[in-house]
């Protein structure tokens, strides 16, 4: 029973360490500077820009700030494009979409620190920007597809009052942050609980022995497994951690952790879709389809992996 009180614990602390400290600092100030441009009519104009550009994956323009968030900044960066989605008259199967696309790219967040330790950064961004696009057009035309098109023209409506100071224009989105970070918390501490348990009654241990054989048909090494279980389960920054020192000592290559960086350099995990899910209730009801998508696109993503590796 210690040990049980102790993971909740543990899971609550790290929940909100995750929420306060990372998610927090982010989304204050994406947020507020998200909520600028739109007031300014800089994202009605990027997207009306942008949009023959994507139109053909099913991308609404205001997507590629989606996917600029995820890859230059951060996997939580996204949801003050979603925050913004929710109200601006995107439909749900665009929503669903970005949604997918965003999934399936490298967050920014664990990019940039793995780069230092042998990420290939060259292939990761290539095979980001094949997997998101892929995702995209499948969730579009095939799984998000029931979920109907409104009518719906590829601008953002700028309904933020003009007469306001720009001060006051970022300070309402930060405040929409805050909104965003609290709903969060919950889920984080629920989805680092359940992998807590997981661990404490060996299933992660169980997985790993009975995944090294499956994944070794694919040239994939038994040392790759607690980083990929890890991901999945406990979410990128979790297996950053892990992976870093894993290379440190040897345990796992430079050449085997390219050879993986297909299945696990984006926000597709529990936490990382728990968390984007919070954006909104719409964005909360479109996950399925946008999951399925996003599988299929990180699948390619790790075949190609596997393939220049």
């Amino acid at each position: 029973m210690e040990a049980i009180i102790n993971i909740i614990l543990t899971s609550g602390k790290t929940g909100v360490d995750i929420a306060l400290y990372i998610l927090l600092p982010i989304l204050v100030v994406m947020m507020g500077f998200m909520k600028l441009m739109e007031a300014k009519g800089v994202l009605a104009f990027t997207a009306k820009l942008l949009a023959p550009l994507v139109k053909p994956f099913g991308i609404p323009g205001i997507g590629i700030f989606a996917a600029l968030q995820i890859m230059l900044v951060s996997f939580a960066a996204p949801m003050a494009t979603f925050a913004i989605m929710e109200t601006d008259g995107t439909d749900k199967r665009r929503l669903a979409t970005v949604f997918s696309m965003v999934l399936t790219m490298s967050q920014a967040n664990v990019t940039f620190p793995m780069a230092a330790v042998g990420l290939n950064l060259p292939v990761i961004f290539a095979t980001s920007l094949i997997g998101g696009l892929i995702s995209a057009s499948a969730t579009y035309y095939i799984f998000a597809r029931t979920l109907g098109e409104e009518s719906f023209t590829d601008t953002l409506q700028v309904t933020s009052n003009h007469t306001e100071n720009a001060l006051n224009t970022v300070i309402k989105g930060s405040q929409e942050a805050l909104n965003i970070v609290f709903k969060s918390i919950p889920l984080l501490i629920l989805a680092i609980c359940f992998v807590g348990f997981l661990k404490h009654f060996n299933a992660i241990t169980m997985l790993e022995n009975i995944l090294s054989p499956i994944l070794g048909v694919f040239g994939i090494t038994g040392a790759s497994v607690l980083p990929i279980v890890t991901k999945f389960l406990a979410g990128g920054t979790a297996m950053m951690g892990i992976t870093f020192d894993m290379l440190k000592e040897g345990i796992l290559s430079v050449p085997e952790f390219n050879r993986i960086a297909g299945f696990i350099m984006n926000p597709f995990d529990l936490v990382g879709i728990a968390v984007l899910m919070t954006a909104g209730a719409k964005t909360a009801s479109i996950a399925r389809p946008a999951i399925i998508g996003a599988m299929l696109g990180i699948t390619i993503r790790g075949v190609i992996h596997l393939i220049i590796f």
